[in-house]
């Protein structure tokens, strides 16, 4: 990035208890491919900087946490002047006078960087993609996919001396196969994407989504429509971790705690908020994994943070504004969408530590209930802890027997309570992958299950 000496721009840190300049610049493109071609192509540059500030401001009920902040287009030193001079009308100016700069660049691995790789070469692999599956799917109706890369580029240059910059660049493939037979449609969907370049989409890899999901698809034509009502269900480790994600993630961020918006958990450490054998992780240092970063977006250093521990609530997940509140230093969680959004504390890569449980076995003590191997979308509301799961994909078993494959089935329950009804938990670990949507800002994040049964939760039919 051109003209970012910090000293240049220090004068614009003094102020406040903690002050911050976010630089972003970064390139997007994607493909929306429909009725066997491209429907929209689109590409795009960003650039700007985010500034805020952060200081005590003491009023009738005691003393708390203002936030300042603005963002500006481009990187003129000027413009971010006249933002600062707005900004910093109710604050005090500080000396940084002996600040010293703490200096890092860090970059992901990329074996094939997909700015570089011809559009012409992305277009043929998504025709090819599409033929195929309309090649082995007679019952085809519609087949959508769509291709998304971005490269982003961000510096943190912080009143603590952070002067930290990280290149990160994403690919995302989206795969939905509806298919129809005597009037009913079904629908099949799958999503692979990861921090990394062009390879991480390999043929092989993109026709294997492509296929489970043109199956799951057709062979819900046919299947039966759910049992509803409570029962045991198995969710296997391939149906990825939207339970997790939704059942415990969103309540152990910091602000929904300290705003009292997740009841459940407010002043729980060191209780027990779920089975002894669950253990939750939010881990963003995964290698390659869609929830990744080398730091987070305060310029803080990207660690594994230990929520939950044998079923003992550890800690939440912050960051500094929520930190400071609680007179604490963040975990490294304050994440945003771009320069022009605030950080909150968000997941990266959350998951339900593997067990010591053989997922076969598992599947076996199934007397009567459903098994779950893939999952759709999901919502909770984080005051209650209630939460709905939609069931893409399940299967009927009795007797520890898959009898037959289940279609419109859904989860519902509250999420504290099924933490504490799982029962058997897997020595395997699968993952799915998102856009998580917090406030209007969303992020890129993975969640990962082993195997598990869960004794009693409430399953939905149509």
């Amino acid at each position: 990035m051109n003209n970012l000496h910090p000293e240049i721009w220090k004068p614009f840190l003094e102020y406040g208890l903690y002050s911050e300049l976010y630089f972003e610049s970064s390139r997007h493109f994607s493909i929306h491919w429909e009725d066997s071609r491209p429907e929209e192509i689109l590409s795009g540059c960003d650039a700007g900087v985010g500034l805020r500030y952060l200081d005590r401001e003491s009023g009738q009920d005691g003393t708390f946490m203002r936030t300042y902040f603005g963002s500006v287009p481009g990187r003129d030193p000027e413009q971010v002047r006249r933002l600062s001079r707005d900004l910093v009308r109710p604050l005090s100016p500080r000396s940084l006078s002996g600040l010293c700069w703490s200096r890092r660049t860090g970059s992901h691995p990329v074996e094939s960087r997909a700015e570089e790789v011809p559009i012409e070469q992305k277009l043929e692999v998504l025709a090819w993609l599409d033929g195929k599956i309309r090649e082995a799917t007679p019952e085809v109706r519609q087949v959508s996919l769509s291709y998304g890369e971005r490269q982003k580029e961000f510096t943190v240059l912080n009143s603590e001396g952070v002067f930290w910059l990280e290149r990160r660049p994403s690919v995302v493939f989206g795969i939905s196969v509806v298919v129809e037979k005597d009037a009913v449609l079904q629908t099949g969907r799958e999503v692979l994407g990861a921090v990394g370049g062009f390879e991480f989409l390999s043929r092989p890899k993109l026709w294997e989504a492509a296929a489970g999901a043109a199956r799951r698809a057709r062979e819900k034509l046919s299947a039966p429509v759910a049992k509803a009502g409570e029962m045991p269900v198995v969710i296997s480790s391939a149906a990825g971790g939207t339970l997790i994600h939704e059942a415990i993630g969103h309540s152990l961020e910091a602000d929904h705690v300290l705003e009292g918006t997740s009841p459940a958990y407010r002043g729980a450490i060191g209780r027990a908020v779920a089975a002894e054998n669950i253990t939750v992780l939010d881990d963003p240092t995964l290698p390659g994994f869609r929830g990744s970063f080398l730091f987070d977006d305060e310029g803080l250093q990207a660690r594994p943070t230990p929520l939950v521990e044998r079923g003992i609530l550890k800690d939440y997940l912050f960051d500094r504004l929520t930190a400071y509140r609680q007179d604490r230093p963040s975990n490294g969680h304050g994440r945003r969408e771009s320069y022009r959004c605030l950080p909150i504390p968000r997941m990266s890569n959350l998951y339900i530590a593997p067990g010591q449980e053989d997922p076969a076995a598992i599947l076996r003590s199934l007397k009567r209930g459903l098994w779950v191997t893939r999952m759709g979308g999901g919502q909770v509301n984080t005051a209650t802890g209630e939460f709905l799961f939609e069931v893409e994909d399940g299967f009927w078993v009795e007797g520890g027997e898959v009898r037959h494959r289940v279609r419109d089935a859904n989860l519902m329950g509250c999420g504290p309570e099924v933490l504490k009804s799982i029962d058997l938990l897997g020595k395997d670990l699968g993952w799915s992958i998102g856009t998580c949507g917090k406030e209007g800002q969303g992020v890129a994040v993975a969640d990962g299950i082993p195997t598990l049964r869960i004794s009693k939760v409430l399953v939905g039919g149509r």
